[in-house]
């Protein structure tokens, strides 16, 4: 909680008031506002279950060329790295 909840109580009040104001000059009735607002939060969810299962089917369509070559190359780099090295000519044995 904030060190000095005066002038805090009379920022939110006067924001409050500002706001309420231009609710009311939309004719937003408070009650049809709250009301609204479990629909909203329902459409929301929908929405974003929408985005989701759309968005998951490209994924894996994609991920059947991504991950084969991505394992390859992975697979090639490590064979790179562990590649013995061979005798240079001058080194001494």
């Amino acid at each position: 909680m904030p060190a000095r909840i005066g002038p805090t109580i009379v920022k939110l009040a006067l924001v409050s008031l500002v706001v309420g104001l231009l609710i009311s000059f939309f004719e937003i009735d408070p009650r049809n506002l709250l009301a609204g607002l479990g629909e909203t939060a329902r459409d929301l969810f929908e929405m974003a279950a929408s985005a989701l299962e759309w968005s998951i089917q490209y994924i894996l369509l994609g991920a059947v060329v991504v991950v084969p070559v991505w394992a390859l190359l992975a697979l090639a780099k490590t064979a790179r790295r562990k590649k013995p090295v061979r005798d240079r000519p001058g080194d001494a044995t």
